[in-house]
């Protein structure tokens, strides 16, 4: 079972944070390479999120737990759902074929904007998961302020925090920064 939360983690959170702000991490990158990067890390976290659910199914099955009675698991389901449905749209639309010019003007801030959507659904699945693990763990006896549940919440506290500065990162409007005189950055090949 501990495989699941490692690679939903590993996925949605991290990897689809890292797509997220690839457009705002690296300004200099072209838009070939920004848009290519952003459409392989969401594709490697929808076939992480893939795994993770396999693997909780497996877990659920093998020790005669039930499947998809919490919230949890439902809003799981329906986001990696999402995400993929998100991901198919991005690709059509923005990448092979591609839509005409003035199609993906106009589909871009929607999809800017579901995007974002179905990311604060994935944080609030993982810290949905998060509150269902502590439930486990204080109901087969641990300590409410033990090792084991301390790391639980600081995880998920962590969570919260990056991903609410990733939103803020990801909405807020780029600042256009002055160079200094007799300055210039290194540039980026891409």
């Amino acid at each position: 079972m501990q495989v699941h939360p490692v690679l939903m983690l590993i996925g949605f959170i991290i990897l689809g944070s890292e797509a997220i702000m690839v457009y705002k991490v690296f300004p200099g990158l072209s838009h070939d390479t920004a848009k290519l990067t952003h459409l392989i890390l969401h594709a490697i976290a929808i076939v992480l999120g893939a795994v993770g659910i396999y693997c909780a199914f497996k877990f659920h099955n093998e020790s005669g737990i039930a499947n998809l009675y919490s919230l949890h698991s439902w809003l799981g389901i329906g986001a990696i759902s999402l995400y993929g449905i998100q991901w198919i749209f991005g690709f059509v639309t923005f990448f092979f074929p591609g839509a005409a010019p003035d199609v993906r003007r106009g589909a871009l801030p929607w999809h800017a904007l579901f995007g974002l959507f179905v990311y604060v659904l994935t944080l609030a699945t993982a810290e949905l998961g998060f509150l269902e693990k502590m439930t486990f763990l204080q109901s087969s006896g641990l300590d409410k302020y033990g090792a084991e549940a301390l790391l639980v919440n600081f995880t998920a506290l962590v969570v919260v925090l990056f991903g609410a500065a990733v939103v803020v990162a990801a909405v807020a409007p780029a600042a256009k920064v002055e160079e200094p005189e007799g300055y210039a950055p290194i540039p980026v090949i891409g």
